[in-house]
């Protein structure tokens, strides 16, 4: 026997089967069981709802001979031939490629016969949004006032193109979009009807990437199983097969972007590149990652709404301390220019790298949120000085040189605990003059002085921990103290999680000066 595709498999034979139209199964049975059957039903929503699904389950409904609660037997005569698509009592009808005027005409002449079984004849039209303006007049009076045993069901997901004429003759129904937790308990149920090992986390991403449609969810999953035959689905071959990348990538680049590190940045696409990922879907998913960020970063009441696991969501909460809502506003709204070009662009990543350009050099744009990034890169340069490399350096006439040469610089003296008292007294100064990255990574630290001349720094996150490790930004620090102090003074960095230490054996200098300490934007 050949192979079925799972969403044929697996596609619901009565109302209980079928997910995330509740609203819809409950009026309908009720109807069914209250004989109070309407003529004409118009079915409106996304692809892949249950639209055409639902439309053949209440044809057998209305048709069987013993019907349960509203439900089709499905044992009888009627059930079966339905099932089969066999019965002359349903009608299935594509207007996409019978959308003429002719094509409506011989259902008007075919309604003037009652059926030959059963007790209804069903004309379902699918796509009904296709069908010409003179199709649609021609429907209108047989639609208005058909036999009493003829119902019709007009699929379509495109509502707003079907005359008022026809809406107001028939009774509306709206599919929701599936939610991805319905979707993932019915490919979980699949799984295991099929004997197939899955990672929930594989799952979750199908899923979510179906975008509330039950069938292409069906449908990406059968395309990963069958990649990947006889072996366990994990979340890695999701992606791999998918072309997707894993959300550790949104965050690494968001860093990079951040502290305009814009050879971090090319390097990390050019990567995602020879791995094969689609950049239009890359588009896609890192919009909805700053999605997600804008959502925490406006309010902490929204966190039921962001539909990640638990270790993503901590992971988006460092996320959004560190960037400004301004600046993630400005990264949405290129991003989102750029999902509406990328879909027919054929040099997608040219457009993927000229909008990381713009996320990191600001000075392109001439926007008000651009312009604001801007002032934030001014700000900082006054705060940090005119930069030694601006300054030119002193030309001599050719066989000419200076009287003296260039000393070593004397040796910096090693820092007393006073010293590390006194940085701790001045720690506004000391942070102003650092780089704005580095300042917010340092919000929420405490300082602890740990014996001589060493300066304990205890960051917020074990994040901020790896992030001030680094050698160029300890490099940093230790520099604009030692300017500010003469003194040489060792930096130790940990974070309140990771500190082996603890409370024990170090002092609190904030306890023992007797102030908070506190770091300003």
């Amino acid at each position: 026997m050949s192979y079925m595709a799972l969403y044929r498999k697996f596609r619901p034979t009565e109302f209980g089967d079928v997910k995330g139209q509740e609203h819809i199964v409950t009026t309908l049975k009720n109807q069914i069981k209250a004989e109070r059957i309407g003529h004409a039903y118009l079915f409106c929503g996304t692809r892949g709802t249950g639209k055409t699904t639902i439309a053949k389950i209440f044809a057998k409904a209305v048709n069987c001979e013993n019907p349960e609660e509203g439900n089709p037997c499905g044992k009888c005569t009627a059930c079966r031939s339905i099932a089969a698509g066999t019965s002359m009592n349903v009608i299935e009808i594509d207007a996409a490629s019978n959308n003429g005027v002719d094509n409506i005409r011989e259902i008007r002449e075919e309604v003037a016969y009652s059926p030959t079984e059963g007790k209804y004849k069903v004309y379902i039209i699918d796509e009904v949004h296709m069908l010409s303006i003179g199709a649609f007049n021609a429907l209108l009076k047989t639609l208005e006032e058909p036999p009493s045993y003829v119902i019709f069901i007009l699929a379509t997901t495109e509502a707003h193109k079907i005359p008022v004429t026809i809406l107001s003759r028939c009774q509306r129904y709206d599919f929701r979009r599936i939610t991805a937790d319905t979707i993932l308990a019915r490919l979980k149920e699949l799984m295991e009807a099929e004997h197939v090992t899955a990672e929930e986390k594989a799952l979750r991403y199908v899923a979510k990437a179906a975008d509330g449609s039950m069938r292409d969810a069906l449908s990406l999953l059968d395309q990963c199983i069958a990649f990947y035959l006889n072996q366990d689905l994990t979340y890695e071959h999701v992606l791999d097969v998918l072309g997707a990348v894993d959300t550790a990538v949104y965050s690494a680049l968001l860093r990079s972007t951040l502290a305009q590190d814009l050879p971090a940045v090319m390097a990390r696409i050019e990567e995602l590149v020879l791995q094969g990922r689609e950049l239009g879907q890359f588009v896609t998913d890192f919009t909805w990652y700053l999605r997600n960020l804008l959502l925490l970063k406006s309010s902490d009441d929204l966190e039921d709404v962001l539909d990640v696991s638990a270790e993503n969501l901590k992971q988006l909460k460092e996320e959004a301390r560190y960037i400004e809502m301004d600046t993630l506003m400005r990264y949405i709204r290129i991003f989102s220019e750029l999902g509406g070009q990328i879909r027919y662009a054929t040099q997608k990543r040219v457009l993927v790298e000229v909008a990381f350009v713009k996320l990191c050099r600001p000075a392109m744009e001439t926007r008000q949120d651009a312009v604001l990034d801007r002032i934030r890169a001014l700000e900082q340069q006054m705060e940090e000085g005119i930069s030694l490399k601006a300054v030119p350096a002193p030309s001599y006439p050719q066989g000419l040189s200076p009287d003296k040469k260039e000393e070593p610089p004397a040796p910096v003296p090693k820092a007393l605990p006073e010293d590390v008292q006194e940085v701790v007294k001045n720690w506004h100064s000391v942070v102003n003059r650092l780089h704005p990255l580095i300042r917010t990574y340092l919000k929420g630290a405490r300082l602890k002085a740990l014996g001589e001349n060493k300066l304990g720094i205890l960051a917020a996150t074990a994040t901020g921990e790896d992030f001030l490790r680094e050698a160029r930004h300890l490099e940093e620090i230790t520099q604009v103290i030692q300017k500010s102090t003469g003194k040489e003074m060792e930096l130790q960095i940990a974070s309140v999680r990771t500190d082996p230490n603890g409370d024990v054996g170090a002092i609190d200098i904030e306890q023992l000066i007797h102030m908070e300490i506190e770091i300003e934007d």
